[in-house]
């Protein structure tokens, strides 16, 4: 069975909420988590063991300017909930980021006769999956 092309999630439908406020002015969110791994050389054997390290969540976030808020909230830790709800997926799905803070503000950054853009990166510490999205029905091979 061939994938359902309707079943891809397109990005159009993807909100961020900062605590439970919709930001209808951001329209790109990337998160991610790294994990630090340890290298462990084992007598007896020919492979490169890792053991798991700390953790390490990252992200940017961007869009249009509207308000002054981001400049308000300035390095107060936040959550942002991200989700995704295509009509056409399987569901949606909830990512909670927990402790958000921003790596730095933008005060200005304006040119004359075109939108004003701004750009935030971040550090969070910790996330959960509040809704996952799965497919529905089986696949045979």
């Amino acid at each position: 069975m061939a994938l359902d092309a309707s079943r891809i999630i397109n990005g159009t439908y993807g909100k961020l909420y900062i605590e439970s406020n919709w930001q209808t002015n951001i329209n790109h969110l990337e998160a991610n988590v790294e994990v630090e791994k340890k290298e462990l050389n084992l007598s007896g054997d020919n492979w490169v063991r890792h053991k798991l390290g700390a953790f390490k969540g990252t992200g940017t976030m961007s869009g249009f300017k509207v308000t002054s808020d981001m400049i308000k909230l300035g390095f107060t830790p936040f959550t942002i909930f991200s989700r995704l709800e295509d009509p056409e997926s399987f569901g949606h799905e909830t990512i909670v980021l927990n402790n958000v803070v921003l790596d730095k503000l933008q005060l200005a950054n304006w040119t004359a006769n075109e939108e004003v853009k701004e750009e935030w990166t971040f550090t969070f510490e910790g996330y959960s999956l509040k809704d996952p999205i799965t497919a529905s029905g089986t696949v045979t091979a």
